[in-house]
């Protein structure tokens, strides 16, 4: 699988794909994780991320089954050298809050932040993670603090790189503006909802934030700053007729995007779903896609998608459908 390189010079290389393992402990069992992992890393995938909350929404869970699991297999196969590891605090429900979330989240103070990290490393059973984002804006906590501590992190080399995850552009600007200042590492990864489709103007997501027109020109502009895709395919919704477009999604805008995104795919011989990540590797700027899958061949169709290469009509006609 194709590299490249995120956070600019001198950042991470990763694989073309990210594989999100949010699922895999919980509504995917251990063995067909394991499964998944394996046929991933030997296809040339390296980036594998994760959270210190994902799984707390299933029934009697803690939020630890997903950095746990991704460590028994760390440990089993003495993988950690041969991968790009990341996680993220912030987002993790604190009962003692309240039962809602996300006002009970964990959010950002300085030392929340660093406990957060030294229990995610040892859930993943390692002595660093190469890439720590704050995972959802806590605006209770003064943004100065969240940039320090996540700087501190980096300074002590529990995290190669910094990054943010549904941060709001005017937000990650002041985020990475106040480090600039203050000579610190900045964020360098951004972590957003992105997809081909564009939702709806003004949809609403709650806590999370997608990348909008002037989210991406920023990025665009940024050399040492990366984006990465959550939520690239929709849930599935762009090759299967069971799963309908997300409400956000579903709008006249999105007709004409969604029949470029058919035709061209008929005409290549392949899925809805490989275009659209092939597309998105190919987009500016640059995209590195999560990819959520619960099977072997949902992945291998994933993966097929890295060999794809759309021509300058292809992406033309893509774009300009958008």
């Amino acid at each position: 699988m194709k590299q490249h390189t995120l956070g600019g010079a001198g950042g991470l290389d990763v694989s073309a794909l990210c594989l999100g393992v949010m699922t895999f402990g919980t509504a995917v069992d251990e063995a067909t994780s394991f499964a998944i992992l394996d046929r991933f890393t030997e296809a040339g995938g390296t980036f594998i991320d994760t959270a210190n909350n994902y799984g707390v929404w299933a029934g009697g869970r803690t939020g630890d089954e997903s950095e746990r699991l991704l460590g028994r297999w760390l440990e089993s196969r003495r993988a950690r050298d041969r991968v790009v590891l990341a996680t993220k605090a912030g987002a993790r429900a604190i009962p003692a809050r309240g039962p809602s979330w996300p006002a009970n989240a964990e959010g950002l103070a300085a030392p929340t932040v660093r406990a957060a990290l030294d229990d995610s490393l040892r859930r993943l059973g390692t002595d660093h993670v190469d890439l720590y984002y704050a995972h959802i804006d806590d605006r209770a906590t003064p943004l100065p603090e969240t940039v320090a501590v996540f700087a501190e992190l980096v300074g002590q080399g529990k995290a190669v790189l910094a990054g943010a995850s549904n941060y709001a552009v005017a937000r990650l600007r002041q985020a990475r503006d106040l480090a600039a200042a203050r000579g610190l590492p900045p964020y360098r990864v951004l972590q957003q909802r992105h997809s081909y489709l564009r939702p709806r103007p003004a949809a609403d997501f709650g806590v999370q934030e997608y990348a909008t027109d002037s989210l991406l020109s920023y990025v665009d502009q940024a050399p040492d700053l990366s984006l990465v895709a959550y939520s690239p395919l929709l849930g599935g919704s762009y090759g299967r007729p069971d799963r309908p477009v997300p409400p956000e999604y579903d709008h006249s805008g999105t007709t004409p995007a969604r029949t470029a995104v058919a035709s061209a795919a008929r005409d290549l011989g392949v899925t809805a779903n490989q275009l659209v990540l092939a597309w998105m590797l190919a987009s500016r700027p640059p995209v590195t896609p999560v990819i959520g899958v619960s099977s072997l061949t949902q992945l291998d169709q994933a993966l097929a998608a890295t060999t794809l290469t759309l021509d300058p009509t292809t992406l033309h006609t893509l774009n300009k459908a958008r």
